[in-house]
């Protein structure tokens, strides 16, 4: 029986019991208690107000020309969040925010990834066009105290805002909301805005226990996606940014499940990029923004003589999520003092982005969501095609080079951005309520987010071949069943 109406939802999810695997039902304590949990309210008292702090940047061993060589080590490690409490994470060497990666086009990528965690893991490229048996999937995992090198080269035409995260089967989510994410940035040698200033925000969100522990998912969290209590920036809780004059942002939305209505309290900026680069042409004169979990965008942010203090902010957006659910605020991330400087002018053009070109074949994707009655029990599953995740099956059969329409169409309650592995996409058009709507300029993507009852049409083409995962990016979703392999020969 779908879920297709949020009433039906709110009456089955006081019994619901997720199917998952043992590994995952291990941090749902609370499971069957009422739908908020005993922690979700909480709130104690984290340090703001400190200016922001830029992402740590990884060191390159190598120094062979074009070559960037480096390890990256995934271990728990404590950090203080709260005055007074240690909170124990899962990082990237020992930072959350994980140490940021940058190289150029044409570089050759050598990473030696060493577990140090208590489960599987790997490391996914999210957004890079990698072959498949480099890219994390979750059919090669690095098993506790094992290692792994991944070889990569950054294509020329990559240069985008990308980055990298766990994809170990049944484990993601954990590993993510315990704070293993972390910035990649490939550059092109001839970036027209390569003269403006750059500042990188990365934005996640922290779910703590009263005693200042991480805390395990709660029955909301598995069916919403997980949401945490404090929204950071750069692992800082509402931070001081100081603007002076015009600065191109970098923003990251590396949460679970959290989505990013943002605004800059009324003021003005300009949209230059999007997951996979620069557009074809800034889209200026923007106040509100929203990023889905996964999705990341290059703005332009300039103080135009001002000198005042605004809030980086999430504005209210409904995404349908279900069960009782409180309304939504808006919630000020950072503050925002614009200081005396000058203006830098954005070029009318960035650069060419050609059509992917005619369509050799069509493939549909469906998402819902169903629950279970069997042998008594209320189950809740995310599926694709009707289809739950198993590793052991091929769901789309692809042809390499060879471009397709893909039809993303979410017959669900709530929305979901779909995810592909190893390529950047171009969006077509979206289609809700018999309207059709051309998507407004043409850029590329690896992550859109799919509103209920909305069809989005997507040019793509895979480049590799091999095994692909494509799935919702609402972790807790694709943990329950919203993820398939597409198979490129």
């Amino acid at each position: 029986m779908s879920f297709q109406s949020h009433g039906l939802l709110i009456l089955a999810a006081i019994f619901i019991v997720v199917i998952l695997p043992v590994s995952a039902q291990e941090s749902m304590h609370g499971m069957m208690m009422p739908m908020m949990g005993r922690d979700t309210a909480i709130v104690l008292e984290l340090p703001h107000g400190e200016e922001l702090q830029p992402i740590v940047k990884l060191e390159n061993q190598s120094h062979q020309q074009n070559l960037f060589k480096a390890d990256v080590i995934a271990a728990p490690t404590e950090m203080e969040f709260v005055a007074g409490k240690k909170t124990t994470v899962w990082a990237y060497n020992n930072s959350i925010p994980g140490s940021l990666i940058e190289v150029y086009e044409g570089d050759t990528v050598e990473i030696t990834f060493i577990n140090k965690l208590p489960q599987p893991s790997t490391i996914h490229w999210h957004g890079l066009p990698i072959p498949p048996e480099q890219d994390g999937n979750p059919m090669d995992p690095v098993l506790p105290r094992q290692s792994h090198t991944y070889r990569f080269t950054m294509p020329v035409g990559s240069a985008g805002t990308y980055w990298y995260h766990p994809h170990p089967h049944e484990y993601t989510a954990e590993q993510v909301y315990r704070g293993l994410a972390a910035p990649f940035i490939v550059r092109a040698k001839n970036d027209p805005l390569k003269n403006i200033p750059e500042r990188n925000l990365m934005i996640s969100d922290l779910k703590l226990t009263r005693e200042g522990a991480i805390a395990g998912n709660d029955a909301m969290d598995w069916m919403n996606g997980r949401e945490g209590q404090y929204v950071l920036v750069n692992g800082q809780f509402r931070p001081v940014i100081n603007l002076q004059g015009t600065e191109r942002w970098r923003i990251w939305n590396a949460s679970s499940a959290r989505y990013l209505n943002l605004s800059l309290s009324g003021h003005k900026f300009t949209l230059v990029g999007t997951d996979g680069g620069l557009l074809e042409k800034p889209v200026r004169d923007l106040q509100q923004l929203l990023l889905s979990p996964a999705e990341r965008v290059e703005i332009i942010v300039d103080t135009l003589g001002q000198k005042r203090s605004v809030n980086l902010q999430l504005e209210p957006y409904n995404r349908g999520k279900m069960g009782h659910v409180a309304v939504e605020k808006t919630t000020k991330i950072a503050t925002v003092n614009m200081l005396a400087g000058n203006s830098i002018n954005v070029p009318n053009s960035l650069r060419k982005i050609d059509d992917l070109g005619a369509t050799q074949s069509v493939k549909k994707i469906i998402f819902t969501e169903v629950m279970s009655m069997a042998n008594g029990q209320h189950s809740m599953q995310f599926l694709i095609n009707g289809k739950s995740f198993d590793m052991d099956r091929i769901d789309f059969i692809s042809r390499i080079h060879e471009v397709e329409l893909w039809e993303i169409s979410n017959q669900s309650d709530m929305d979901h951005p779909f995810h592909v592995h190893g390529t950047q996409f171009q969006i077509v058009e979206t289609e809700r309520n018999s309207v059709r709507t051309v998507a407004p300029y043409r850029t590329w993507k690896d992550t859109v987010n799919v509103r209920s009852g909305e069809t989005v049409r997507i040019k793509i083409r895979q480049d590799f071949p091999g095994l692909r995962m494509l799935h919702c990016h609402i972790l807790e979703h694709e943990v329950q069943g919203m993820m398939a392999i597409q198979q490129v020969n």
